[in-house]
């Protein structure tokens, strides 16, 4: 069984500056992702501020729904089905995970993985319900502080293992701020999961032989996603256990540096 799955934070909807609303340019950009489960971080639950200056009624354009971001989102589209996992929360809203599915989703859970009161963070875990069976999806978002994010990765870690211990097949994805790219290597021997870059990502000719001559192995690392604008950095993320990995892309370029300040990763998966 072939699956599309997408992941994108989508910086609670709102530009980087004044904060004008996006959603709408977002639920028509990931409508082009033609996935069948879409993985979204910074997703607005709620915020009053932002529904009483830009409801619906008002512009057009820059509307802001009557209902939760994640919705709206799924509302439409041929994601029937979404889940939530609410981390941050404030005086005038919330915000966190959120999936959207053209699956059922049997079950879902937010684990708390705030590693201190100033940086609210989730894990939420969804168990998708498949014409080939049942699939665990783990919409993550770590922390900006390197010890934390370890932690955090832990905590993941258990999570896979204690709910998806038989080797159930596994998407794990999101933005794990880890730019210097020091938790990949411990999902892998952890859990058995590969990045969809890991096989797919760009090869250097050059870079492979000197490699080979080495004897050492080939350069693992995932793609660029930040900042959407010109991605240098490599915080977004998607590992699979039990799937073959068809191809994967950096849906880059001006139209995407204008909706959020990462740019999405799709990826086209086959159930093994």
């Amino acid at each position: 069984m072939k699956i599309r799955v997408a992941t994108y934070n989508i910086h609670k909807g709102v530009t980087s500056l004044r904060s004008t609303p996006r959603v709408l340019a977002l639920k028509k950009a990931i409508a082009e992702f033609h996935a069948d489960i879409v993985f979204l971080q910074e997703v607005q639950g709620r915020h009053d501020r932002h529904h009483a200056r830009y409801g619906q009624h008002k512009q057009p354009t820059r509307i802001w729904p009557e209902t939760a971001q994640y919705e709206f989102l799924a509302g439409e589209s041929h994601h029937h089905h979404s889940a939530y996992g609410m981390n941050a929360v404030y005086d005038h809203g919330h915000h966190g995970n959120a999936l959207l599915s053209c699956y059922a989703i049997e079950n879902s859970h937010n684990h708390d993985v705030s590693d201190h009161a100033y940086e609210q963070r989730g894990i939420l875990h969804c168990v998708l319900g498949t014409p080939a069976g049942r699939i665990h999806c783990y919409v993550v978002h770590l922390g900006l502080f390197e010890g934390g994010r370890g932690r955090q990765v832990q905590q993941l870690i258990e999570a896979v293992q204690t709910s998806a211990p038989n080797g159930e097949p596994v998407i794990i994805a999101g933005d794990f701020n880890d730019w210097r790219n020091t938790l990949s290597e411990r999902l892998r021997n952890a859990l058995g999961v590969t990045e969809v870059f890991d096989e797919l990502g760009p090869k250097s000719a050059l870079g492979d032989m000197v490699r080979s001559w080495a004897g050492r192995q080939p350069r693992l690392a995932p793609a660029r996603t930040f900042p959407a604008a010109l991605p240098w950095f490599r915080l977004d993320r998607i590992y699979v256990r039990g799937f073959k990995i068809d191809n994967a892309q950096v849906m880059a370029g001006p139209i995407w540096a204008k909706l959020s300040d990462h740019a999405p990763i799709v990826a086209e998966l086959q159930l093994a």
